[in-house]
């Protein structure tokens, strides 16, 4: 056989083997066979372009690159094809890029709280946890709210007229009422609980959702999220309200922060302030504080004599609102995806 028939010959044995291997160790048997540098029948055919003329050595050495590239080209090829994973059941290509899964975060009030329960950590305050469902004693009571008081009024309240103190509350104090129970209204209500069993000094915040029959508009909502906060020791003062308050705004929202306090009325604090912080030209509501009522205090057997303390309720929904520019309450239980991917 001639030089360039040997040459073809070679091109089509290797080429042929490379396509009938099933497994990389029979692919590497037919590259020693083929390819190898020392034994391979490359090197046969190499040989031949010494033995031939020197004027058909340009067109047999040529020809033979053109084979030497082919096979190494099939072979690198089946390679990377014996090494790709199996096709299973349903001809589903494994080697084939995934769609890449789009992972959850948490909801922006979710974050806020997490956020919030950090800053008055570091402030030196725990966090404290009540029941949703209240008896009167808690709700009102106990808060110097009295029966005829209008906050009382079950227009103003969501009252859970098929429950009982009994199955909503296990272990209510005997000073508690055996009325109907009701959807909280505040997060006051923990500090009621917290104060019952502990004694000063207390620093705490309790974070929940309140319930009241509010006509839901662009910042009102008949169920939102309210931080409450409670400090009682001996000489606590109005001044330390106000820090707290600062501070904690401040670092929530990343820079300083002007309060206005505007005298008000809550049944359990004395003084009361409503808390306003700037929004756009004009101020938002945030919540309201002040001195804890003397009377709350002997509610739950301390000495108003001997301890002070304030307690403040801020609206959590409102503060994430302030920071990111948020001008509707409603936007956060719309479960609007496109609005959740922002945060």
């Amino acid at each position: 056989m001639d030089p360039i028939g040997e040459i073809v010959a070679y091109e089509q044995a290797a080429l042929a083997a490379i396509s009938n291997v099933t497994d990389a160790p029979a692919l590497e048997a037919v590259r020693v066979e083929f390819a190898g540098r020392k034994h391979g029948r490359m090197r046969d055919v190499q040989a031949l372009l010494g033995k031939a003329d020197p004027a058909e050595r340009p067109l047999l050495g040529k020809r033979f690159n053109e084979a030497k590239t082919s096979v190494e080209t099939a072979l690198e090829a089946r390679q990377k094809e014996l090494a790709r994973p199996k096709s299973i059941a349903g001809g589903l290509d494994l080697t084939l890029p995934g769609t890449p899964l789009r992972l959850g975060k948490k909801h922006p009030l979710v974050q806020t709280i997490d956020e919030l329960k950090d800053i008055m950590g570091r402030f030196g305050f725990s966090v404290a946890e009540g029941p949703e469902i209240e008896d009167e004693w808690h709700n009102f009571e106990a808060l110097n709210i009295p029966e005829e008081h209008p906050a009382r009024d079950p227009l103003d309240n969501f009252y859970l007229a098929a429950a009982s103190v009994a199955a909503a509350n296990a272990g209510v104090p005997a000073s508690a009422s055996s009325g109907p129970v009701l959807l909280r209204t505040q997060t006051s209500t923990v500090q009621i609980r917290v104060m019952e069993q502990q004694q000063p000094p207390i620093r705490v915040v309790s974070l929940g959702r309140v319930y009241r029959p509010d006509t839901m508009d662009a910042s009102h909502s008949c169920m939102f999220h309210q931080m409450e906060g409670l400090m009682v020791d001996r000489s606590v003062t109005m001044a330390q309200l106000k820090t707290v308050i600062r501070m904690l705004f401040s670092s929530y929202l990343e820079h300083d922060v002007s309060i206005r306090f505007r005298p008000s009325f809550f049944p359990f604090t004395e003084p009361s302030v409503e808390v306003d912080i700037p929004w756009g030209d004009d101020w938002m509501e945030i919540g309201g504080a002040g001195m804890v009522d003397p009377h709350v205090l002997a509610a739950v057997g301390y000495n108003p004599d001997e301890f002070t303390g304030f307690a403040f309720g801020l609206g959590i929904e409102r503060l994430c609102m302030k920071r990111h520019a948020i001008t509707d309450i409603r936007r956060f239980y719309e479960n609007d995806v496109r609005f959740l991917r922002q945060f």
